[in-house]
């Protein structure tokens, strides 16, 4: 990984930068952008600002807030992580998980077990960090969470996004967080025990749109949904397909979390087409916590 120095930014100065990296990461419409005078109110008062530093340059953030969520009619604390951006020069390098972890640390310093966020669940670079490096849980699909958005990334189409939920004192994710990649599933050996494909390559090899349900998904206790595995490329190609394939699986992973279904694992297998897929379950994934 890109050596870096990760630490907190709560002064003006810093707090721009990280307003002007928004631009780099979303870019074509300011409004999006979040200003710094309110990441600076966010940071002093019991929020999070994080920048990881290569030298002079902010190579990447991650911003989040105070909230609450429902638990055993209560309700309790939890961390809104908003945003996590990364410079271009700096993708593939590690550093968004990288500020995952100091997020963690710090927000369990607080007292805080557990931080929430939103993403694109069609984006395979996310979904690889987000659920299988960190080990975040889904079971909320929300339909066009943001409206019409306008910046580079999210322009065209509905802002469908998951809300994952990351048990930062859990078993479950600090043994996720130690896993070497040799002792991750592999797609062919969940599919020879029995997990039931939503979506099977079509006779071509090539993955198709989500399709709705059948007694084979109804009656197994893990079902794998296929995404593309570079969905803004084939936005940038096909603006129609992947339509499709917002409404499609979208309507699928609302089905599936209906029947009591969540997303516990994201698999990537490489070959010469690779294949990107979910992996939900019925097992709960309450976990015993680490504190």
């Amino acid at each position: 990984m890109t050596s870096c120095v990760f630490r907190t930014i709560d002064t003006p100065e810093e707090l721009a930068e990280v307003e002007a990296l928004q631009r780099i990461v979303w870019p074509g419409d300011d409004l999006e952008i979040v200003p710094a005078h309110v990441l600076l109110t966010a940071a002093h008062n019991g929020g999070l600002v994080a920048g990881a530093w290569a030298g002079e340059r902010l190579a990447g953030f991650v911003f989040g807030f105070l909230g609450f969520h429902e638990a055993e009619s209560a309700r309790r604390p939890k961390h809104c992580s908003h945003m996590l951006g990364v410079h271009p020069d700096f993708r593939s390098a590690g550093v968004g998980y990288a500020l995952k972890t100091f997020q963690r640390e710090h927000v369990l310093r607080q007292g805080i077990d557990l931080i929430t966020w939103t993403y694109d669940p069609l984006l395979a670079r996310n979904a690889q960090l987000n659920i299988a490096k960190l080990g975040a849980v889904c079971t909320t699909y929300l339909p066009n969470l943001y409206g019409s958005m306008r910046d580079g990334l999210n322009a065209g189409l509905p802002s469908d996004r998951f809300q994952v939920d990351w048990w930062i004192a859990a078993l479950r994710v600090a043994d996720r967080l130690n896993c070497a990649p040799g002792d991750r599933p592999r797609l062919i050996d969940l599919s020879a025990a029995g997990a039931a494909w939503l979506n099977p390559p079509g006779p071509d090899g090539a993955s198709q749109p989500a399709a709705p349900s059948s007694p084979m998904v109804e009656a197994s206790t893990t079902v794998l949904v296929e995404i593309p595995t570079d969905f803004l490329a084939l936005k940038a190609a096909d603006p129609t397909l992947a339509l499709r394939w917002r409404l499609s699986t979208g309507a699928a992973f609302q089905m599936l979390f209906r029947q009591g279904y969540g997303v516990t694992d994201f698999l990537y297998e490489p070959g010469p087409r690779p294949r990107t897929a979910y992996v939900l379950t019925q097992t709960s994934y309450a976990e015993e916590p680490t504190l």
